[in-house]
């Protein structure tokens, strides 16, 4: 028997383009509902400290984010140069933000489920040239709401500021 067999080259079918824009709005859709944009503005300078000894964080929605440092820019002219505590968008002078500090936990903890609550870590961002005095008194605040999970944000030694 014989093969049957066609003449000339068998060539492949032009890739259709017509889904192409329908599948980019759906990957754009999906970027701009699963992206969290900056939830705080930076009201204060943070020059983070050098460190040797670093870990990342695991899970980051469990974190809560307290600012200690100098303002910055437009609010150095409305409050100072003095350290203000920053909590969430509120910027508060020394001891008036440590006393808020108890609030601000209460109300980050009724953020989240009761079986998360241990899990809630406060992360201190202080900058650098920023005296100890404050940081300590935050801490016996903390200490007094029972929030025990505390890191202090940092860089690598060999990190280059830009």
């Amino acid at each position: 028997m014989a093969a049957i067999r066609k003449k000339g080259s068998k060539e492949t079918p032009a890739i259709s383009t017509a889904s192409l824009p329908d599948i980019i709005f759906i990957l754009l859709f999906f970027f701009m509902v699963a992206t969290v944009m900056r939830e705080t503005e930076l009201k204060v300078t943070f020059k983070p400290p050098k460190a040797t000894e670093l870990q990342k964080l695991e899970k980051k929605s469990l974190v809560n984010y307290i600012y200690v440092g100098p303002p910055t820019g437009k609010y150095a002219e409305k409050y100072g140069t003095a350290p203000r505590v920053q909590l969430n968008d509120v910027l508060f002078e020394k001891q008036e933000g440590v006393d808020q500090v108890r609030y601000f936990i209460e109300n980050e903890r009724s953020k989240v489920d009761e079986k998360l609550i241990p899990q809630l870590t406060t992360s201190l961002r202080v900058d650098r040239d920023v005296k100890m005095g404050i940081v300590t008194d935050i801490k016996q605040e903390l200490r007094k709401m029972n929030a025990l999970k505390v890191n202090y944000s940092a860089v690598p030694k060999g990190y280059e500021e830009k």
